[in-house]
């Protein structure tokens, strides 16, 4: 990907406390990450609004719909691990 130097202001602050954790050199990865991250963010709201302009928006219910999938997703990943993990007992 072509890049271009660009003029950004930040807050003297948090540019130095960024450039102190990844160094100098890994400064413009940082925040080329951190936009695109935003610009994912953003497209999602924009979907999101699309979605609810259309069906209407999410209710409590199909939260607690996703929510309980959620937990039962995870507790399946658990019980995988769970019965792949070698038996330390026997050892």
């Amino acid at each position: 990907m072509a890049t271009k130097k660009y003029t950004v202001t930040l807050p003297e602050e948090l540019a130095e406390e960024i450039r102190s954790e990844v160094g100098p050199g890994a400064f413009s990865a940082y925040v080329t990450r951190a936009i695109e991250r935003q610009r994912e963010h953003d497209r999602l709201g924009e979907l999101v609004e699309r979605l609810e302009g259309e069906y209407g928006p999410v209710t409590d219910a199909d939260l607690a719909a996703a929510e309980a999938e959620r937990r039962e997703i995870e507790r399946w990943f658990e019980e995988q691990e769970a019965g792949a993990a070698p038996d330390r007992k026997a050892a």
